[in-house]
């Protein structure tokens, strides 16, 4: 590699490195304890009591539990009907307009119809917790800011490894010189860690950036797939009366054999039409449960209009979402997440010690001496006499 574009990969992993560096702790700090999301709520009785399921237990019927969920919410309007994965739990999310984005959700028993006593969902230290990692409470300019910090982080990954791959050569894998000075010691530390995180880190900050893009990734659809679905509505007014609920879910189901229903979106919500329900489905296996297929239901008639697969960048996005977690694994690889990403802090701020404690040669110029001092080239004895 010539000097030039050494003193390029260098300026780019330095300075990547330093903007990216706090964002990244934060993420990863924030990230470790949402990994256990789940186990954690349920230690700190977040989840809601449920009642024992008879044998032989019909669900109850979804338009009575939306209608006792409105009845609570007076003034407000139904946006979406949603179905827990691993409990007989059906969450109603009202807001005061359709569009609304801090509406207030009840939690149902799918069984019985009764509302149970549950906790908000947006409340508690692992909803603040989620907050700071997803958007920092800065909503979709908070979101997309992280994105920007997932990028350079994923260039200062690529940038370090560029630039000491071919020092770390001249050592056999796993040194770490400890009988040298401390900074030296966490130089090879933080060389070897990144080195055995490496493909890790780079799955969990790709699919970070894609997650961030959840919103963009909506409207694309909005107005690519899901305005082919309805074109034939354009220019309909709403209707005034909607069909059934249930009868929408029952509709969904028969169109898409084989598929459960996750979420319902009511006509004129962001994930809708103002002239239909989505029923979104998802399968059963572990990766198919994550991706969803909308079913668009005349919200005036219930009868079907059209079920497609989502497209690429959708699945794309689903995809990267568990990834990005490890909550598709079971409790395997969610201490397997764990561990790389205790590995990432130490990495995060042993780079920042390295920058801390430098010394006040340029960083390209101390690891061309490196290189040279090692390959007995002419800045060798100068640089053995410095250390």
């Amino acid at each position: 590699m010539s000097r030039t574009a050494l003193r390029n990969w260098c300026f780019v992993h330095k300075w990547t490195s330093l903007i990216c560096t706090a964002f990244l702790l934060l993420l990863c700090v924030t990230g470790l304890p949402l990994i256990f999301h789940e186990e954690i709520d349920t230690a700190l009785g977040r989840h809601p009591a449920q009642a024992d399921v008879p044998a032989g237990a019909r669900p109850a019927d979804l338009d009575r539990i939306a209608a006792d969920a409105l009845q609570r919410r007076p003034g407000e309007r139904l946006q979406y009907v949603s179905f827990e994965d691993h409990a007989p739990v059906v969450y109603v999310t009202t807001g005061e307009r359709l569009d609304s984005i801090d509406g207030h959700t009840a939690t149902y028993d799918a069984h019985t119809g009764r509302m149970l006593d549950a906790p908000p969902l947006d409340e508690g230290v692992m909803y603040f917790l989620f907050r700071l990692h997803y958007d920092m409470f800065a909503g979709i300019g908070g979101t997309l800011f992280l994105g920007l910090m997932g990028l350079l982080f994923v260039a200062a990954v690529v940038s370090g490894v560029v630039i000491y791959a071919p020092f770390m050569r001249r050592l056999p894998f796993g040194t770490v010189r400890s009988d040298r000075s401390p900074r030296l010691k966490w130089l090879d530390l933080h060389n070897l860690i990144g080195a055995t995180t490496l493909a890790w880190v780079l799955v969990v900050g790709l699919t970070g950036v894609i997650n961030t893009l959840a919103t963009p990734i909506l409207q694309l659809w909005q107005a690519g797939q899901l305005a082919e679905m309805t074109a034939q509505y354009k220019g309909r007014p709403p209707p005034t009366d909607l069909a059934s609920l249930q009868g929408a879910v029952n509709t969904a189901k028969q169109a898409i054999p084989g598929m459960t229903p996750s979420i319902v979106a009511y006509p004129g919500t962001p994930f809708s039409s103002r002239n239909h329900y989505a029923v979104f489905m998802h399968g059963e296996s572990p990766v198919t449960s994550r991706i969803l297929k909308p079913a668009i239901i005349d919200a005036e008639t219930g009868e079907l209009t059209e079920a497609r697969d989502m497209p690429w960048y959708a699945v794309t996005l689903f995809l990267s979402q568990p990834l990005h977690f490890g909550d598709y694994g079971g409790m395997t690889m969610k201490v397997l997440w764990a561990i790389l990403d205790v590995l990432s802090i130490i990495v995060l701020a042993s780079g920042l010690y390295l920058w801390l404690a430098r010394r006040r040669k340029p960083l390209e110029t101390r690891v061309l001496e490196q290189l040279e001092r090692r390959a007995g080239g002419p800045a060798a004895a100068m640089s053995e006499r410095r250390s």
